[in-house]
C-alpha cells in the first residue's frame, strides 16, 4: 500500500489522529478524493487529491462531488470525508444525516479524539462522561462534562445505509479489512476511529497504542461492524474484559473522577458488551 499522506505534517507527538489518516487513505488507495473540514490534524489528512469546506457543509460537499463523478461517468473513484467528532457528531451532522438518508455513494471517515482538539480542547457530544475539558473544567461543584458521549455509530446505522463500523488505531489490521469491505460497497458508509490524544487526554505521548488498545480491551470501546442498519458483528472478542480503571487511569482527563464514578462507568460498560455479545451471536444489532 503506498503511503497517501504527508507525514508527519502539523501532528502532536504521539498523535492518534495523525495515524487514523495514514491507515485510513493506505486502504482507500490513489484512486480517492478527500474532502475535509476545519479538524486538528487537517494537513497530516492530506492526499494528492483533496478538497476543503465548512463544518456544516461536509455532507453536501461529498454529494456533489461523488453526483458529479457520476454524471460523468466515472464510478471508480472512492468519495471520502475525513472529519474530526465536532464534524460528524454535532456541526455537521444535519448534512451528513441527510447524505446518509439519501444513501449517497460516499465514505465518511471521522478521527474521534473526543473533543474540538484543534482549537484548545473544548468539549463534543463525543467527549465522554466526566472528561475535563476547556469547557468543562473540573470545580468545586461541578467536575468534568456531566453528559455521557453520543452513540453516532448506532444513530447511523438506525439509516439503515450499508455499512457502519468502529475501529481504533491500536488495531491496524481491523481498521484496514473494514475499509478494503466497504470499497466494494455501494452507498453510504462511515467507518468511526478512536484515536487518541495524548495533549487532551493528558497521557504519555509513548503510550497512544497503549492507550487505544486498553480502550477496546476493556470494553469502552468496542470494535464492531453493522450492515443495512440490521446485520452486526463484533470484529474484535476479548476472552474477558479487563476493569475500566486500566483504560482511565493513565489519562490526566479523569483523575479527578472518584471510585464510585469508576463503578458506575463499569457497570455501565459491562451492560453494554453483554447486550454487544449477544447481537453478535444472534448477528443482528438488538437496540
Amino acid at each position: 500500500m503506498d503511503e497517501l499522506t504527508i507525514t508527519p505534517g502539523s501532528a502532536c507527538q504521539g498523535c492518534g489522529a495523525a495515524l487514523a489518516a495514514r491507515l485510513a487513505f493506505k486502504a482507500l488507495g490513489p484512486n480517492t478524493i478527500r474532502h475535509g473540514v476545519p479538524c486538528c490534524p487537517d494537513s497530516a489528512t492530506m492526499t494528492p487529491r483533496g478538497g476543503g469546506g465548512v463544518f456544516e457543509g461536509g455532507g453536501a460537499a461529498l454529494t456533489g462531488t461523488w453526483r458529479a463523478l457520476k454524471a460523468k461517468g466515472i464510478t471508480d473513484v472512492q468519495v471520502v470525508g475525513f472529519f474530526g467528532d465536532g464534524g460528524t457528531y454535532d456541526i455537521g451532522l444535519q448534512g451528513i444525516s441527510a447524505a446518509a438518508e439519501r444513501n449517497e455513494n460516499i465514505w465518511v471517515i471521522t478521527k474521534d479524539n473526543e473533543a474540538y482538539m484543534n482549537t484548545g480542547n473544548q468539549r463534543s457530544s463525543s467527549t465522554p462522561l466526566y472528561a475535563m475539558t476547556s469547557t468543562t473544567p473540573v470545580g468545586s461543584v461541578i467536575k468534568g462534562k456531566q453528559t455521557g458521549k453520543k452513540n453516532i455509530p448506532m444513530i447511523f446505522a438506525a439509516h439503515h445505509v450499508p455499512f457502519v463500523a468502529t475501529a481504533s488505531v491500536g488495531y491496524p489490521e481491523d481498521l484496514i479489512a473494514k475499509i478494503e469491505y466497504g470499497k466494494t460497497l455501494t452507498g453510504f458508509k462511515m467507518l468511526i476511529i478512536q484515536s487518541p490524544c495524548p495533549v487532551g487526554w493528558r497521557y504519555d505521548p509513548a503510550k497512544t497504542i497503549e492507550v487505544a488498545r486498553s480502550a477496546v480491551q476493556t470494553g469502552i470501546w468496542p470494535l464492531y461492524e453493522i450492515t443495512d442498519g440490521e446485520k452486526f458483528k463484533l470484529t474484535y472478542k476479548p476472552r474477558e474484559l479487563k476493569p475500566v480503571t486500566e483504560y482511565y487511569k493513565p489519562q490526566a482527563r479523569f483523575r479527578h473522577v472518584t471510585d464510585e464514578q469508576l463503578a458506575g462507568i463499569q457497570e455501565d460498560t459491562t451492560k453494554n458488551w453483554e447486550k454487544l455479545l449477544k447481537s453478535d451471536e444472534l448477528g443482528q444489532l438488538l437496540i
